[in-house]
């Protein structure tokens, strides 16, 4: 009985929960990858994110066909027609057991429940496995047995169960057949025609390198250079996080075995909670539906009454806003399909605070242009910048761009990198050109006042309490 492997957000082959059951199974293996672009667009999926996945989608063909695993491209438009087309390909292939890792954006599980229950009905057996988090989602509840919503305590007892459970990863499958063809999807769909993502080198091989290097490299001095954009000091793993090209488990162990050998502890300890982060926000996906249905965790603050967004979200979105951190971020996103995270979240907080445009726009903007966009941890970010979410910013802590930019952009390269018209200023005055002297031509004044505006922001949610 052949056994089918459905690739989706987990394209790897080692340490791959569904790939290695299906292998065990010593039965022939198949596996296939369902093309959605009508849903990829309703997802705000960006062409550089649907570029990255087909060209991992085309790694992988090649790493599963020298393990006698024939991976299949399936066109579909929605997810509601992958299920019929998944379908079709398993009665011509004679295919009776079906293979896959959860997803948890609340689209995915509507379809997965719904594939379940027709392939049941047509006796075609389905297992689905957890293996996006480190931690099984679900697994890491309070004494009470209830979800947490809280970042730090989640994380305790993240690392209690690490400590505990001991997860180890899962090697890369032995062959089950003869090296078989290996297929490639080589047109992506139309719209999202893109070239490949400047920051990133594509395959599995590509990511593990990338890991070591950082961990080799930077991961020492992490803690002290993850701020600083103008300094190559985060890891660049996200897109292949994002996109199951690397799991969470594989980074947390690398760094733990880094730590085992003299690694820098402080570093080390702040990359790790990361990966933290990255498992609460998938966790709150899971458990609180509504924050992938475009809702706010915080129901109260739904009230709020956002302006509407016209010219000043226009200027957001091109990097034309007048405040220079600002501006380098967003013309490093729309340039590259990246942003450093220290200015997504400087660039979310003054879309929601001085510019008082609602997050959802901001959300849905980064995800039509990052190679990294993930449901969990993009909205997990806005909502907290937005103080709409969960362990979110307090409403009155609001950051000023430009004192944020003095810190983390101190001598201006990062600015200059990507605002050319300031690249001229000296270091002091780069942050904020208004402030005394002529504006270099060509660039805006700014668009906003930051201290008027961010008085108002904590007036209007300081309205929702009375």
């Amino acid at each position: 009985m052949t056994q089918l492997v459905w690739f989706r957000n987990d394209l790897r082959v080692a340490d791959n929960a569904a790939l290695t059951a299906a292998c065990k199974q010593q039965q022939p293996v198949r596996a296939c990858f369902i093309v959605t672009p009508q849903q990829w667009r309703a997802h705000d999926w960006s062409p550089a994110r649907v570029r990255f996945v087909l060209d991992h989608a085309n790694a992988l063909s090649e790493e599963l066909a020298g393990l006698g695993i024939a991976l299949s491209f399936i066109t579909a438009t929605t997810f509601t027609d992958s299920i019929e087309k998944l379908k079709d390909f398993c009665r011509r292939e004679s295919i009776r057991h079906v293979h896959f890792n959860e997803e948890y954006g609340v689209n995915e599980r509507r379809r997965d429940k719904t594939l379940k229950q027709s392939f049941d009905t047509d006796g075609i057996a389905v297992n689905k496995y957890r293996d996006q988090t480190v931690a099984p989602v679900g697994s890491i509840l309070t004494q009470q047995e209830e979800p947490y919503s809280v970042f730090t305590p989640f994380s305790r007892r993240w690392r209690s169960w690490i400590d505990a459970a001991q997860p180890t990863l899962l090697p890369v499958p032995e062959p089950v057949g003869d090296v078989v063809a290996a297929a490639s999807y080589d047109e992506p769909p139309e719209g999202f025609d893109s070239p490949p993502p400047p920051l990133v080198k594509t395959g599995e091989d590509a990511a593990h390198h990338q890991l070591q290097a950082f961990l080799d490299n930077r991961a020492g001095d992490y803690r002290n250079l993850r701020d600083l954009p103008s300094v190559d000091g985060t890891s660049l793993l996200s897109p292949y996080l994002a996109n199951g090209v690397l799991s969470g488990r594989q980074c947390l162990i690398a760094a733990r075995q880094h730590q085992g050998m003299g690694g820098n502890q402080e570093g080390l300890a702040t990359w790790t909670n990361e990966i933290a982060w990255r498992d609460f926000y998938i966790n709150i996906l899971y458990h609180y539906p509504r924050v992938s249905m475009h809702r706010a965790f915080k129901p109260e603050t739904e009230a709020l009454q956002w302006n509407t967004p016209g010219e000043n979200f226009e200027a957001w979105k091109t990097g034309n806003t007048g405040i220079p951190i600002v501006d380098a971020a967003m013309r490093q996103l729309n340039r590259t399909g990246w942003m450093h995270n220290r200015l997504r979240m400087i660039t979310a907080m003054f879309l929601t605070k001085n510019l008082f445009i609602d997050w959802r726009l901001g959300e849905a903007y980064f995800m039509s242009k990052l190679v990294d966009g993930f449901l969990a941890s993009n909205n997990g970010g806005w909502q907290w910048s937005a103080s709409t979410g969960t362990d979110s910013a307090p409403y009155f802590r609001v950051f000023n761009p430009a004192t944020q930019s003095q810190r983390f952009d101190p001598d201006g390269e990062f600015i200059r990198e990507y605002v050319h018209e300031l690249a001229k200023l000296d270091n002091k005055r780069i942050h904020q050109p208004w402030a005394g002297g002529v504006i270099p031509g060509g660039y805006p004044r700014p668009i906003v006042d930051l201290k008027e505006s961010r008085k108002e922001a904590i007036s209007k949610f300081q309205a929702l309490k009375s």
